[in-house]
C-alpha cells in the first residue's frame, strides 16, 4: 500500500517542536475505553500522544510508516509498555481483538480509511474504542494576526488536500462504529518568539513550499513575526482548539 510521506523531512523539527496534548484529552480516553486496555496508536509520529497514552494504560503499540518518525520516537530509549514499529495505519502486525483502544492523533486524514477502518474492526476486541483527534490552525496571540495572516497566505497552496479534512474535524466520515460523547478540548502553550518559529518550521506545508519555491517561509516572515511579537524572550499563550472523535465497538 502506497504511502504519502509528508513528515520524514520535518521529522527532526516535528519531534522538537509539536505542543504536547493536555491531561483532559487523556483522561477522557481513559473513561471511555474498558479497563486496562491495550492500545494501538497507528501515525505516532514522535511520540507526542504516546507518553499520554503509556501513562494511563496497560500497554501501547505505537506505529508509523515514516522509519523517520520512530527512529525519534521518547521510547526508542527504553519504554517498559511501549512498542514500536514500522507499520502503516492501514494494517498492523496485531492479532484479532488484541486492543482496547485504537488511538489516532493528528493522522487520521493520511490513512486509506475503509482499510483503516476494517483493521480497526479487526484488532478492536468487543467494547473497544476508537478514538481519533486532531487539531487545525493555531489561535494567533492578539497583535500578531496581520504577521501570523500573511505566513499563512504564503503556505496555503503548498498545504496537501488532506488538510481540508482537518479543517473540517472529520466531518462526514463514515465511522464503522457507534458515536460516544466527548468532551470540548483545548491545547494550549507559553512559548518565547523561538519556539514558535520553530514549530511553523514543523509543518508539512513549509517543506512543500521550500521544495515548490525554492525559499524558507518561516524566514521570509521571521522579521515580521519578531516585530509584532517584540521582545523575543516574552512568553506568549499559543492556543489551539482541539476536536476529538470516541466510537465503541459493539460488545
Amino acid at each position: 500500500m502506497s504511502f504519502r510521506d509528508h513528515f520524514s523531512a520535518v521529522a527532526s523539527h516535528y519531534a522538537a517542536a509539536r505542543p504536547e496534548y493536555p491531561d483532559a484529552l487523556f483522561e477522557a480516553l481513559a473513561e471511555a475505553a474498558p479497563r486496562g486496555a491495550r492500545v494501538w496508536e497507528p501515525g505516532c509520529g514522535s511520540g507526542q500522544a504516546t507518553l499520554g497514552l503509556a501513562a494511563r494504560f496497560a500497554h501501547v503499540h505505537a506505529t508509523d510508516p515514516s522509519a523517520q518518525q520512530i527512529a525519534r520516537h521518547w521510547a526508542r530509549q527504553g519504554a517498559g509498555n511501549v512498542t514500536l514499529a514500522v507499520e502503516p495505519g492501514e494494517r498492523t502486525a496485531l492479532a484479532d481483538g488484541a486492543v482496547g483502544l485504537v488511538a489516532v492523533a493528528q493522522a487520521l486524514h493520511w490513512f486509506d480509511l475503509d482499510a483503516f477502518f476494517a483493521e480497526c474492526a479487526r484488532v478492536l476486541a468487543p467494547g473497544g474504542v476508537l478514538a481519533a483527534w486532531g487539531y487545525a490552525d493555531f489561535v494567533a496571540p492578539p497583535g500578531l494576526e496581520d504577521a501570523v495572516a500573511a505566513f499563512r497566505a504564503d503556505i496555503e497552496p503548498d498545504w496537501p488536500p488532506e488538510r481540508a479534512l482537518v479543517d473540517a474535524h472529520y466531518a462526514g466520515f463514515a465511522w464503522p462504529f457507534a458515536a460516544l460523547p466527548a468532551p470540548t478540548l483545548e491545547m494550549s502553550a507559553d512559548w518565547p518568539l523561538e519556539r514558535l518559529l520553530g514549530y511553523l518550521s514543523s509543518m508539512s506545508a513549509v517543506a512543500r513550499h521550500r521544495e515548490r519555491t525554492g525559499c524558507g517561509a518561516v524566514a521570509a516572515h521571521a522579521d515580521a513575526l519578531a516585530a509584532a511579537w517584540g521582545d523575543p524572550h516574552t512568553t506568549r499563550t499559543i492556543r489551539w482548539p482541539l476536536f476529538l472523535h470516541l466510537r465503541r465497538k459493539s460488545g
